[in-house]
């Protein structure tokens, strides 16, 4: 594999997308979030109306989403069937339906067919729940990312309020642990630290500090 991967993993609201971001920039890497691939299905589905309820039924509908990526001024612009949902798929509801569309084996077959494909030819962050174990698992440096529950709850706060959103903290904390509670416990790619992912503890480091590390770990490896 002559192109470098780096893979993070970890919980909700563990600064993964905005230090993958900022490391892919430093790096000159091409990130790839691939948790906004799962909450684009969530809302197509949440389009769709009812759920399906069947395997066969599941399959023919994720066939339908067209999800593609594109990148201006360095940042990754989403686009399902054409339509730029960037923003679209950073309410709180879209984040509840990527958990919910993550556990379908149909779906995560597609992403991750996706995600290989994108990381197959270029210099590559991805962050994700299952990159390290699944997605990227000969990656060349694997990092697993965590926070403290409260921490991390303050932090997706301050996101919805950049954004001219609103919510209650404690909330975004309760829904943090159901959400870690599913994407630990579902039985199709659950998420946990790869066995040679070096582990992180974000609750009192700095964005910048986290990136540091990153960047002199990839340094370590080339």
């Amino acid at each position: 594999m002559s192109n470098f991967q780096i893979a993070i993993d970890g919980p909700a609201g563990a600064g993964k997308s905005t230090i993958a971001k900022i490391a892919a920039k430093k790096l000159g890497y091409i990130y790839i979030d691939t948790g906004a691939m799962y909450r684009t299905v969530g809302l197509f589905f949440d389009r769709h109306g009812e759920w399906p309820d069947s395997h066969e039924k599941i399959k023919e509908l994720v066939d339908k989403a067209d999800i593609s990526i594109d990148y201006e001024n360095g940042e990754q612009v989403i686009f399902l069937n054409g339509e730029n949902v960037s923003a679209q798929i950073r309410t709180q509801e879209a984040g509840a339906s990527a958990s919910k569309v993550s556990k379908l084996p149909e779906v995560r077959e597609k992403m991750v067919e996706f995600q290989q494909k994108l990381a197959g030819t270029k210099n590559v962050i991805m962050d994700g729940r299952d990159i390290g174990t699944v997605v990227l698992p000969n990656a060349q440096l694997k990092i697993f990312l965590t926070a403290d529950v409260s921490v991390r709850a303050k932090r997706r706060l301050l996101q919805l309020e950049e954004k001219g959103m609103s919510g209650d903290i404690a909330q975004i904390e309760e829904e943090i642990r159901a959400r870690d509670t599913q994407d630990m416990t579902r039985s199709v790619s659950p998420l946990k630290q790869a066995d040679d992912a070096i582990l992180l503890d974000t609750s009192d480091k700095t964005i910048d500090e986290v990136v540091d590390i990153i960047v002199k770990l990839q340094k370590e490896r080339i």
